[in-house]
């Protein structure tokens, strides 16, 4: 299946189950509107203006913080991409110690491991790096 269509699929879900759920609330709504009130206290009219205020400084909060968000999603990358490099740096030079013995020598199993931990590492640091600058 094309991701063109998979896309438009769940777009198309997503409006209908969108429109079932208000339809539900709606429901809901003048259902709870038909009953009659068995206090005569204020209503849920206070509740609904303070949460119609908490999104509104949820919103404000999120949107002031939403650039400092994308700085700090770097910063993380490359700080990960450092601590990923540490190990690069302690065993790099086990491996220059042990390359004459690459094939067959007393080192041979130090020299394979420490060569494995190096190249993986190398890996997550520079893919680290690489993430943050596209970001």
């Amino acid at each position: 299946m094309k991701p063109q269509s998979i896309g438009r699929a769940l777009g198309i879900g997503l409006r209908v189950a969108g429109r079932i759920a208000g339809q539900h609330v709606a429901a809901q709504a003048q259902a709870a509107a038909a009953r009659p009130a068995a206090h005569a206290g204020p209503g849920p009219a206070p509740t609904r203006a303070a949460g119609q205020a908490t999104r509104g400084v949820a919103a404000g909060i999120g949107g002031f913080l939403r650039p400092f968000r994308r700085v700090g999603g770097k910063i993380w990358l490359e700080v990960v991409g450092v601590f990923f490099f540490l190990p690069v740096v302690v065993f790099g030079p086990t491996v220059w110690k042990s390359r004459l013995s690459w094939a067959h020598g007393p080192d041979h199993r130090n020299f394979v491991i420490a060569v494995g931990i190096v190249l993986v590492f190398l890996y997550l640091s520079v893919s680290s790096f690489w993430r943050a600058r596209r970001k």
